[in-house]
């Protein structure tokens, strides 16, 4: 996610940083947490305090998170089957253009298959954004993250399998403040069921 310039101020550099080294931090709590309903209430008491606390949180006013109950139901635990998937590029506007290549593509039970990319620029990282069939009622119309391991929202392994818990699904930046903009999730990352999980449309959001 990166800022787009504007007359606003944006959080310092080191008040950014934080904000990244708390959320690492975060998820390392939540991998180390062998029950998935408890690692998600940690998670959604984590991930709530940050926002309403944190000087780079951004949260505008009237703003409060909500999350849906935990359901195990949508905890897939799959491995990455590779798959020859197009690539595709985010234009930013202070970052320039952001490439993303596939990776592969994980099941998720009835819900079909969703594709994984490598954000392929400096730093890297294994993306997975969705958007489905709750998106623009109950949750964020683009879609939501699931894993972005370069900011550190990694749910962890099982062997070579991955941790795909959809009760993770997060709001990017830009959902909460306009000033962020945030790579939305591509054609092979939408299916048409819902899935009613997962942090849901702020209270106070007026996008």
């Amino acid at each position: 996610m990166t800022a787009v310039e504007d007359e606003l101020t944006y959080p310092p550099p080191l008040q950014v940083a934080s904000w990244r080294r708390e959320v690492h931090a975060l998820y390392a709590a939540v991998r180390a947490e062998r029950d998935p309903a408890a690692a998600h209430a940690l998670w959604v008491q984590g991930r709530t305090e940050l926002f309403e606390t944190h000087p780079a949180s951004p949260r505008r006013p009237g703003q409060r998170m909500r999350h849906a109950a935990y359901d195990p139901a949508f905890r897939f635990t799959v491995p990455v089957v590779p798959a020859e998937l197009d690539g595709w590029k985010f234009t930013t506007g202070t970052d320039g253009v952001v490439p993303f290549s596939g990776i592969g593509t994980v099941a998720l039970g009835d819900l079909g298959e969703v594709a994984v990319w490598w954000l392929d620029s400096y730093g890297g990282g294994v993306f997975l954004p969705l958007r489905d069939g709750s998106a623009g009622a109950e949750t964020y119309g683009a879609g939501r993250y699931v894993l972005d391991t370069v900011k550190g929202s990694d749910l962890g392994r099982d062997g070579e399998d991955w941790v795909v818990d959809l009760n993770f699904a997060y709001n990017p930046s830009c959902v909460y403040d306009y000033r962020w903009v945030c790579p939305l999730a591509p054609p092979a990352n939408r299916i048409g069921a819902a899935t009613p999980v997962g942090e849901l449309l702020p209270e106070g959001y007026d996008g």
